[in-house]
């Protein structure tokens, strides 16, 4: 037997005063690789402006000063969020506790990912660990490019730490392979590999914490509400970590239930599928 299908809203406002702090997901919610969303912003700012604490959690690879400029880059007015917490950030630990030769693998553009670190970038002949933030070439590549890298990889049992878990983001109208990708063909040769971003806790560890920052003290058991468009790294992880979640349709799995307003039955196979029961669910966050 399934849960109920969750609530269809039209605005945030209609369920934000449940909640201290929402966790918002970036990449698919606030923007789509090309330009904000604007509406999502704005429903973010008034939620602030009604006392609540807006974290924004992204599985980007990058540290949070680089992301909160490309944020401003594109649009996204920083009115809409107290806080920024990158799996980039959070990654950093799990690369500090591994061994110090490391192989990153990923573009030149997540290399400040490293910095401060005591380690030594190597080739990957050389590695004890593996770092990886992306495909070499995100606009050409595939996993299937990598499946013989991997291998090798695996042929010496080397430690897969991966920066980005998502498995793919929207960029403009088109899906771009991310890092996750390459985490999960790695595990399935039998590959260790180690994630600190959605939907494992460090991050969201990170992101109370942030938000206890932002608000000027500690919350003992404070109200969330997660927002994202990524059933296995949005919604799962905030089911694991028990707070409510609000499902954004139109994002990343809108081809797998026929667009980003399914029908109640589409949407209700799709979240049996995956057994996974977000609080609400709206096309796009507004």
């Amino acid at each position: 037997m399934t849960a109920s299908l969750p609530r269809k809203i039209d605005a945030l406002a209609e369920i934000s005063d449940d909640y201290d702090v929402i966790l918002c997901d970036v990449w698919g919610v606030l923007h789509n690789g090309v330009e904000a969303a604007l509406p999502a912003a704005a429903a973010l700012a008034r939620a602030r402006s009604d006392g609540k604490i807006v974290v924004l959690v992204t599985n980007a690879p990058r540290r949070r000063r680089e992301v909160g400029a490309g944020l401003d880059a594109i649009g996204v007015p920083r009115g809409a969020w107290d806080r920024l917490v990158t799996s980039g950030d959070v990654t950093r630990d799990l690369i500090a506790q591994n061994a110090r030769k490391v192989y990153h693998l990923g573009p030149d553009r997540d290399v400040s990912l490293f910095e401060g670190l005591d380690l030594e970038l190597v080739e990957e002949f050389e590695a004890q660990s593996v770092v990886c933030s992306g495909m070499l070439d995100d606009e050409a590549e595939t996993p299937d490019d990598y499946s013989e890298a991997l291998r090798r990889m695996r042929a010496r049992d080397l430690p897969f730490i991966c920066a980005n878990p998502d498995i793919v983001v929207e960029r403009g109208d088109r899906l771009i392979w991310c890092a996750g990708a390459l985490a999960r063909d790695y595990a399935q040769l039998g590959g260790r590999t180690l994630i600190a971003g959605k939907p494992h806790m460090p991050i969201y560890d990170a992101a109370l914490k942030a938000a206890a920052d932002a608000a000027g003290r500690e919350f003992d058991e404070p109200r969330v509400l997660a927002i994202g468009d990524g059933i296995l790294t949005d919604i799962k992880g905030a089911a694991a970590a028990g707070y409510d979640a609000l499902f954004i349709t139109a994002g990343i799995h809108a081809a797998e239930y026929g667009g980003g307003d399914p029908t109640p039955e589409r949407l209700s196979g799709f979240l049996s599928a995956h057994g996974l029961w977000p609080r609400a669910t709206m096309p796009r966050l507004r």
